[in-house]
């Protein structure tokens, strides 16, 4: 069966979206500008393969072309200009891409009220036979079910860790793998649950206007 190739050439879209990372090619025109904004978890990486930009992070500015890479970081204001009269294209990708995952900055930099934008936002098709009512209750189902894995987790890390340390401290190697085995063993079902409790609200917040 294969799997996708993407071209930045022709797939100016969002090529993935998950509640992990989103990622993207872009194309911005001549003059072009995106308004100063941060996301409140997501890190931002922009690769620029085409043209040059402007771009002003935390409030600093540099300019960056074909090649070259950046990175605003969660909670970072940041925004773009394409310099010259050539367009411009990137590729970006947010990781996590959790709604709502714009904050809009006035030019002073100070938060205005999250923007829940749509799904097609990111070309993304909402599946319209699930009623609200459904997420929802998915959505209390995911929590509740994260919170059962992060008690049962805490324990073990309490436990376990202090055997780590303690086969560390007592030179028993073999051990101290097998407790951070069973540290690791604990931890991913919750990093799971946690993808999942994302992937339910991610459905269920742009389902409002705003």
């Amino acid at each position: 069966m294969g799997f996708p190739v993407y071209d930045y050439r022709t797939d100016v879209r969002n090529v993935l979206v998950t509640p992990q990372i989103r990622s993207r090619f872009l194309r911005m025109e001549p003059g072009q500008t995106a308004q100063l904004h941060s996301h409140d978890l997501g890190h931002e990486i922009f690769l620029i393969l085409e043209g040059r930009v402007e771009f002003e992070i935390d409030g600093e500015t540099e300019e960056l072309g074909p090649g070259q890479m950046c990175v605003a970081l969660a909670d970072q204001p940041h925004k773009v200009r394409v310099l010259g009269d050539e367009p411009m294209t990137m590729y970006l990708s947010v990781t996590p891409h959790i709604h709502p995952t714009h904050t809009p900055r006035t030019e002073d930099g100070e938060r205005l009220p999250h923007n829940f934008a749509p799904s097609s936002a990111y070309d993304v098709e909402p599946d319209m036979e699930i009623s609200v009512s459904e997420l929802v209750t998915r959505q209390v189902h995911a929590a509740q079910r994260l919170a059962e894995l992060a008690q049962t987790c805490a324990a073990i890390q309490e436990e376990m860790g202090h055997q780590l340390t303690t086969a560390i401290a007592e030179g028993d190697e073999q051990t101290a793998i097998n407790a951070r085995k069973a540290m690791w063993e604990a931890l991913y079902p919750v990093y799971k649950a946690v993808s999942e409790l994302g992937d339910v609200w991610n459905q269920l917040a742009p389902r409002l206007s705003q």
